[in-house]
């Protein structure tokens, strides 16, 4: 084969190629197709691959199969107290009927963002009127954010969108708000700390009186015990001297006079004006007494 008849060859090769593939058209795994038949929507169930068509007769669009985001700009809306509050959020969606999409927004990701950006902010605007600054900044935006996506999803069906998910990403307050709303939680707060304080102090005298009964018990119980014992050892005490006493009277009788000495005399400064033969004294100076 000679270098023309192998230039043509390659020629009707290429040629052959590119008119095969206007009867082709592929989808990918992230991807819709759409085919339409003089504008007029054929087929969508596509599954990725190759798929045939015919030229100038059918037509194919392709949309994106995934997850998309669309983010909104701060802007201002009100609150139950007409209170101004500065919102960023954003929503994530994707196209669940690709047919209802198409004839909704003409296949224009654009135009299918400023419906849905439309909806969620009809749909913010009445879920904050109908709330206070407090609650929106508080943990109930977790309950406005699931509430809102439930009403959005009702609302984008004819569209073919399905929300995915719809956040907050910031809430700015103005100043005079900003400070309305710390001064309401400081009041809240005091409140708080002053039903803290007044449970505490109940509580506190609760445990005192309780103390208090427990210690007049305890005394009393010792008080009493050591009257028994007190009483028990007197008596002993007492049986022991008659023991004694009875034993030898005499010693005795020497023994309690040692005592009374001690006792009487056991200070320098005590004065005593006794007689010297007074019975007080009937140990001093005798021998062998009786």
């Amino acid at each position: 084969m000679d270098a023309n008849r192998l230039m043509n060859f390659l020629m009707a090769l290429a040629l052959a190629l590119v008119a095969a593939s206007a009867f082709v058209f592929k989808v990918d795994e992230t991807q819709y197709a759409v085919l339409f038949r003089f504008g007029e929507i054929v087929k969508t169930d596509f599954e990725p691959g190759l798929h045939f068509m015919l030229p100038v007769v059918n037509t194919v669009k392709k949309y994106d199969d995934r997850v998309l985001n669309l983010e909104n700009r701060a802007e201002s809306f009100l609150t139950g107290e007409k209170k101004n509050l500065i919102v960023d959020f954003f929503v994530k969606w994707k196209i669940s009927d690709v047919t209802a999409y198409y004839r909704a927004t003409q296949g224009d990701e654009t135009i299918a963002g400023q419906r849905l950006l439309a909806i969620m902010k009809d749909s913010l605007r009445a879920e904050f009127a109908r709330r206070t600054v407090k609650e929106v900044v508080s943990a109930d935006r977790r309950a406005i954010m699931e509430v809102m996506t439930v009403n959005a999803n009702q609302a984008t069906k004819e569209f073919g969108i399905t929300i995915v998910d719809m956040r907050v990403n910031k809430i700015e307050l103005p100043d005079e708000v900003l400070e309305s709303v710390f001064k309401r939680m400081r009041t809240e707060r005091e409140r708080t700390a002053k039903q803290f304080r007044a449970e505490g102090a109940e509580q506190a005298e609760k445990i005192r009186a309780e103390v208090e009964r427990e210690r007049a018990v305890i005394l009393a119980n010792a008080y009493r015990d050591s009257q028994r014992i007190r009483g028990e050892g007197d008596a002993t005490a007492s049986a022991i001297y008659a023991r004694a006493y009875g034993k030898d009277p005499e010693f005795y009788s020497f023994h309690r006079s040692l005592e009374a000495y001690r006792r009487a005399l056991g200070s320098g400064n005590d004065v005593l004006v006794l007689e010297p033969d007074s019975e007080f004294f009937r140990y001093f100076g005798r021998k062998g007494a009786r």
